[in-house]
């Protein structure tokens, strides 16, 4: 496709940039990210390569003989940075041939970017998903401690993309809260 006939979301992100998981040595997590930034900006890459990221979370930790907790940035995904780009032989090389890099996730040589669910699941993105599900209507849990209950859709909130559902728990209907990834439509 070329560049003038490119479509674009209305935030000017191209439709074919999708996230790829890129494998680095453990640990060089932060200097990959670094690297490949410098690098799109002495390349001019910003129009293909649009975002590096590896996500953290905070957790409180206590250390042996400290009497006060720390709370610290861990990786979630140690030894992964996940790369929004327009995949490409030139982009391919450029994130390949990163110091640091091993190589893409995927079978192969042939990366596979991941679901917009995956994106969501992962917390590398909020990406807007749409549910194809109404009030009322029974749904099938898919993940967690409720995997493949089945349980009515009560309310819907497109904001925090998370689905209210009354299951049957040991005879008593009870009240759950889901995000969207984790339903599926009977």
């Amino acid at each position: 496709m070329s560049d003038e006939v490119r479509t674009h979301y209305g935030d000017d992100t191209p439709f074919d940039a999708r996230w790829y998981v890129v494998h680095t040595y453990s640990g060089y997590e932060n200097k990959v990210k670094e690297d490949l930034e410098k690098t799109i900006e002495n390349r001019h890459l910003q129009d293909v390569i649009l975002e590096v990221k590896y996500p953290t979370e905070q957790v409180t930790e206590m250390k042996e003989g400290s009497k006060k907790p720390k709370t610290v940035l861990r990786k979630v995904y140690p030894g992964y940075v996940m790369v929004k780009m327009i995949m490409n032989d030139n982009t391919w090389y450029v994130v390949r041939n990163t110091r640091g890099v091993t190589g893409f996730v995927g079978p192969g040589s042939k990366p596979i970017p991941l679901t917009d669910e995956e994106v969501v699941a992962m917390g590398v993105e909020r990406v807007q998903l749409k549910i194809d599900i109404e009030i009322g209507e029974n749904v099938r849990v898919i993940t967690g401690p409720f995997a493949n209950f089945i349980g009515t859709v009560k309310e819907i909130n497109p904001e925090t993309q998370r689905v209210k559902l009354n299951i049957s728990l040991m005879g008593k209907v009870t009240p759950i809260e889901l995000d969207y990834v984790d339903v599926q439509k009977l």
